[in-house]
């Protein structure tokens, strides 16, 4: 039975067994005990017969076959009803029986007292170890529903007490794990909201500002029209933080499933750089695909392709007219690999490190737009799918991103 399984059980219960033993050899060592009393006091009852009736003048012979017989008589019963001598005779009116009774309560009060106490002390001390661990477990508990996780509840013995103290403690571990994804939520929360807040900032400034200049000059047509673009710029800049920030914000609190399915490569770049092949030709910048159209990669298009297109977008940024964008793919038996390079600016070396910090701008892009959102967002896309991304660069020379996922069979 499982409820043997728990130490202080089997051990309580090797205790009443070992005590059904003691209460079963001290019956029989009592009941020995008592017999050869009994054989005494019978013996002694015997001689004082024998002796009375040797000073009466009685034959021994008479007296001889008078102790060995077994048979009664009616007359025998008369006269010992006549003396006073039968069933209803009071056991303190015989003396042999009356000290025989007398010892016989005497020893079972004992016998009865010494096994009662063996019995008492065991049973305290089962539970007296069982109240400890109660306690121990009471006090575990309450450090567990304050917050404190630093005690653990004994889980190095088998039974049912045991077994829901390994079910507290893996209670306790979900309860630790969710305190601590709610305090990272939090923290990631505050600051999330503390850049964004921060971010607006400037746009809201500015839009203010834009705002009173065209009430101040409200019949200016000129005036008007330049603000009001200024105030569309600000208002697109805006908009484009609060979906970045909203995006990385699901990205990172694992609000996104990604769907994954295998898509041709060159359809996850026609996709990616449909938007910005338009900006490409306006700048007098190439955007050049280059690899086997027939390779597949297993990804989610639209999020790949997002991220894809950020890093696109970060190279059109940092190169000058003429300049050129090349993406290229690689494909081994472990390794999927993406490509995206320009010859433009490149990273300075202070900066490579940092590039994929939210809301990190260089000192050498002041003359960029952005918001510092859009590498951020590229990796927490592809770390998102088991990818990772890194960047090598040639400082005033080129740069080149390197996207790898895993090849999953």
């Amino acid at each position: 039975m499982s409820v043997y399984q728990d130490k202080q059980i089997r051990f309580y219960f090797f205790f009443l067994i070992f005590f059904s033993l003691l209460l079963f050899g001290m019956g029989i060592l009592y009941s020995n005990h008592q017999i050869q009393y009994a054989k005494q006091i019978y013996m002694l009852h015997n001689e004082a017969i024998v002796s009375s009736l040797l000073e009466q003048g009685i034959s021994k012979d008479v007296i001889a076959v008078a102790l060995t017989n077994t048979q009664t008589s009616e007359t025998g019963k008369d006269l010992l009803s006549m003396i006073g001598m039968d069933n209803q005779v009071a056991n303190h009116t015989l003396p042999h029986f009356a000290q025989f009774q007398q010892t016989a309560y005497g020893n079972i009060l004992m016998v009865a007292t010494f096994l009662t106490l063996v019995l008492f002390v065991g049973t305290m001390i089962f539970f007296w170890k069982r109240k400890q661990l109660y306690l121990q477990a009471e006090n575990v508990i309450n450090n567990y529903i304050h917050g404190d996780f630093s005690l653990h509840l004994p889980q190095n013995q088998e039974g049912i007490l045991f077994q829901l103290f390994s079910s507290v403690e893996q209670l306790s571990t979900m309860l630790q794990s969710k305190n601590e994804t709610e305090h990272k939520t939090k923290v990631f929360l505050k600051n999330t909201i503390s850049d964004i807040s921060h971010q607006l900032k400037t746009p809201l400034a500015a839009l203010t500002m834009y705002h009173e200049i065209i009430e101040s000059e409200p019949d200016n047509i000129e005036t008007i029209k330049v603000f009001s673009e200024k105030i569309g710029i600000s208002l697109n800049r805006m908009e484009q933080l609060i979906q970045s920030m909203l995006k990385i914000t699901r990205l990172d609190s694992g609000n996104i499933i990604f769907d994954k399915k295998r898509y041709p490569i060159t359809e996850v770049i026609t996709y990616a750089i449909h938007d910005l092949t338009t900006r490409a030709n306006h700048e007098c910048k190439k955007i050049i695909v280059d690899g086997n159209p027939s390779q597949l990669l297993l990804c989610d298009i639209a999020w790949t392709s997002e991220a894809i297109g950020n890093i696109v977008k970060n190279g059109l940024d940092h190169t000058k007219s003429g300049d050129t964008i090349r993406i290229t793919w690689e494909h081994t038996p472990a390794m999927f690999r993406i490509f995206i390079s320009d010859n433009g600016a490149g990273i300075p070396p202070e900066d490579i490190y940092h590039i994929f910090k939210r809301f990190y701008r260089s000192k050498h892009s002041t003359n960029t737009s952005g918001v510092g959102l859009g590498l951020p967002l590229a990796k927490s896309i592809i770390e998102g799918q088991n990818g990772l991304i890194s960047v090598q660069s040639d400082w005033h020379h080129s740069t080149t991103f390197i996207l790898s996922f895993l090849t999953e069979l």
